[in-house]
């Protein structure tokens, strides 16, 4: 899995999961519970292979990408 993006931005993983999962690419959102002190950022994860895609996909919809 690779890291997608890192953001402390709560409502940043829900839309690119959202957007993500409409085009069939499976996310795995990690540290979502210990973000709620907004020092940790979450994080968003895909697998290796649709990499570029997601890259692509949340960069047409103006989501920012900052891993």
């Amino acid at each position: 899995m690779k890291e997608l993006l890192r953001t402390t931005d709560p409502t940043i993983i829900p839309f690119a999961t959202a957007l993500l999962a409409a085009e069939g690419i499976e996310t795995f959102a990690l540290d979502v519970h210990m973000s709620a002190l907004a020092i940790v950022p979450q994080r968003l994860m895909v697998g290796d292979r649709q990499e570029f895609m997601a890259r692509a996909i949340l960069r047409d919809n103006g989501v920012p990408i900052t891993a």
